[in-house]
């Protein structure tokens, strides 16, 4: 059976969300098994097989997105096919918004009321970029209304990154400083989790959960391309129930 993780997040109840773990799938090594991405190498039938696992717990087919670390945001009510995006929201009961990550942060949205959900997909480029300040402007509510939750992703004592890397996100906000902490030769330790935050807070946005995974150091319950290189991919999904 396809495992699965609840967000544990002060969402209202009429908000659905899952984040999917690598168990319960049919995909054999190095995507064991649970591997929901159909670009990486794993067999078509074997994915297949894993989304139609997962749509069997789901009210609809995920809204797929073919993810490229950009700031592109989606009405995943109205789109077809696989848009090139990296976020999803909807108003719409019942349409599922999905990411895929191995890595990089997913973040669930969405208002007290109950009226708007979303996703984004947030690893390093698309975080300095702006794709969670792109995704609070298409849900189009109160900053102070929303709810955020961070998912599964590499934790801040394994995301060794180059002085370039820093100087992105300081040269944004100097207090983005706070994320980084040396490693000689160059070298940071990259707290993705306290960079989200960071840019959360300077929304508006007050309500953060999760942030408390590294995909790095759970290699029984997460993928990590970090980690492994060839690897599976997991899904964050969120939706209004009707």
């Amino acid at each position: 059976m396809a495992e699965t993780l609840r967000p544990q997040w002060p969402a209202p109840p009429r908000v659905a969300a899952w984040q999917t773990l690598r168990g319960g799938g049919c995909s054999p090594v190095p995507w064991a098994s649970f591997n929901l991405g159909d670009h990486v190498g794993d067999a078509p039938e074997r994915v297949a097989a894993n989304r139609a696992r997962l749509r069997a717990l789901l009210p609809a087919e995920p809204r797929w997105l073919r993810q490229v670390h950009g700031i592109a945001v989606v009405n995943a009510a109205t789109v077809k096919d696989a848009p090139e995006a990296d976020a999803a929201f909807s108003r719409q009961p019942g349409v599922v918004c999905a990411v895929m990550t191995a890595d990089c942060l997913p973040v669930l949205f969405c208002d007290r009321a109950a009226s708007v959900v979303a996703v984004a997909h947030a690893g390093w480029r698309g975080l300095a970029a702006g794709v969670l300040e792109a995704t609070v402007a298409a849900m189009n509510s109160p900053p102070d209304q929303l709810l955020a939750w961070l998912g599964p992703a590499i934790g801040p004592r394994r995301f060794e990154v180059g002085g370039e890397v820093r100087a992105v996100f300081t040269g944004h906000d100097p207090a983005a400083a706070a994320a980084f902490q040396p490693q000689g030769s160059g070298k940071w330790l990259a707290d993705l989790y306290l960079l989200a935050r960071q840019r959360l807070a300077a929304l508006g946005v007050k309500a953060i959960s999760g942030g408390e995974h590294c995909t790095v150091s759970e290699p029984e319950r997460f993928f990590s391309y970090r980690r492994d290189g060839l690897t599976g991919r997991m899904a964050t999904l969120i939706w209004l129930a009707p």
